[in-house]
């Protein structure tokens, strides 16, 4: 059998969290919402209704263009992408081909930095709704601002993806553009995959692209599926052509959608109802206004302020580093390090320093820290647990956390985390 080395791209689709839809008023709060109640004469593309263009999407997808490091089009155009399909209320749907908001750009996953092809702004399509035996179409999503960010084939295998993805959902939400909820559907991947015999430089000439998919999870293994399933398909001499695939979670394998379209089968052309995008002093103001960026942010904390690096992008991910900031600044008789893991570890929602630094002096006075108490604790829970002794001894030390945390819970979160770690690394020589 040949060695084949996978070749993959990415497009991403990110819903902008406006408060109106992208050529309407409509609001474009829809998830959740009756059917069909958030439309109108425009995003049901009615005759004689005319699209206007939302500002505020237009800034937004400038601002993620910037941080991918993506230079703005001097000229930027609007299109009509024709196709026939019953959540798309026009028989269009309103995007940028040849002169997309954004171009190059490249961000980094794993030890590749991956190039960006373009950012661009479109609106989003209706929802088919199947129930039973009917079928029926909800036009609430439709015209909802829509940025489609399109990679380069850089990518080599699922991880490098999956890692990359996870980046960009980090960035949408630290500046401020979307919710990035991949259940919502705020955040919809596409992946396209082919593969070539190992030494070859050109690129194959078909690609298969994976549709919407909605878990990182599920985007790795219908990767990692799709590329067993290529290289078998070369081998018994099968040709393969350019189609759209679907992923079915529970037979864990790929199934074919459609024949895959290319450009010229959309029929692009300028649209007639918007005018050219010119956006010099925009882009300076967005500039101007960019927030830190999430990884610039996460090699702060570590850096300045000491805290392991998972707990630094939980507090990135889950919103938590604003709040971070302010109670490392308003108490310095209490650690970063203290403030952080309390933060990512309690169930409790914090909304103000205040609140985390009485808590924190709270739990000091009932701290645990007699070494002869913590130690009686530390080998209960050793002689409990004699498998993941064995896991330790066998070089996995990272198993020490989840001593760390067994000894937390016996001891109600008493104990003194610190005193623990040198006890149990102690005991378990």
């Amino acid at each position: 059998m040949k060695k084949y080395q996978p070749i993959i791209g990415l497009e991403v689709h990110i819903e902008l969290n406006t408060k109106s839809k992208m050529f309407c008023g409509c609001s474009a709060d829809y998830f959740g919402k009756a059917p069909n109640t958030h439309t109108c004469p425009i995003c049901l593309g009615l005759p004689g209704a005319l699209p206007f263009i939302n500002h505020e999407a237009i800034n937004k997808c400038l601002m993620i263009g910037l941080a991918l490091g993506c230079q703005v089009n001097k000229k930027s155009l609007f299109e009509r992408k024709n196709y026939f399909y019953p959540d798309l209320p026009k028989g269009y749907q309103i995007s940028q081909y040849r002169w997309p908001l954004c171009i190059g750009g490249r961000l980094e996953a794993g030890d590749t930095n991956i190039r960006i092809n373009r950012v661009h702004q479109e609106e989003d399509t209706g929802k088919l709704i199947h129930i039973g035996n009917q079928t029926g179409v909800d036009f609430n999503r439709s015209g909802v601002p829509l940025v489609e960010i399109v990679t380069e084939p850089d990518f080599s295998d699922s991880t490098q993806v999956k890692e990359f993805a996870k980046k960009l959902q980090q960035l949408f939400r630290s500046v401020g553009v979307s919710n990035a909820d991949m259940e919502r559907g705020d955040m919809r991947l596409e992946a396209n995959v082919s593969v070539r015999p190992e030494g070859k430089s050109d690129l194959p000439n078909y690609r298969v692209e994976l549709k919407n998919i909605n878990s990182f999870k599920f985007m790795g293994e219908a990767i990692d599926y799709e590329i067993e399933r290529q290289i078998k398909a070369l081998e018994s001499g099968e040709k393969l052509t350019q189609e759209t695939r679907g992923w079915d979670q529970e037979k864990k394998q790929t199934y074919l959608q459609r024949s895959k379209e290319e450009a010229n089968d959309y029929r692009y052309f300028p649209e007639p109802d918007l005018p050219e995008l010119r956006v010099k002093s925009e882009e300076l103001r967005v500039k101007s206004e960019m927030p830190e960026l999430p990884w610039d942010l996460e090699s702060r904390l570590v850096n300045d302020y000491q805290i392991n690096q998972a707990v630094a992008v939980t507090l990135i991910n889950q919103g938590l580093d604003k709040l971070f900031l302010k109670t490392v600044n308003k108490s310095p008789a209490i650690t970063p390090k203290d403030i952080a893991n309390l933060l990512v570890n309690s169930t409790i929602k914090y909304t103000s320093p205040d609140q985390i630094l009485t808590d924190l002096q709270t739990r000091r006075s009932n701290l645990i820290t007699d070494e002869t108490e913590l130690k009686k604790i530390v080998e209960q829970v050793i002689s409990e647990n004699p498998d993941l002794v064995s896991i330790y001894k066998s070089g996995k030390v990272t198993v020490l956390q989840v001593f760390i945390g067994a000894v937390m819970k016996k001891s109600s979160g008493k104990a003194d985390a610190g005193k623990v770690s040198k006890l149990l690394l102690e005991s378990l020589k």
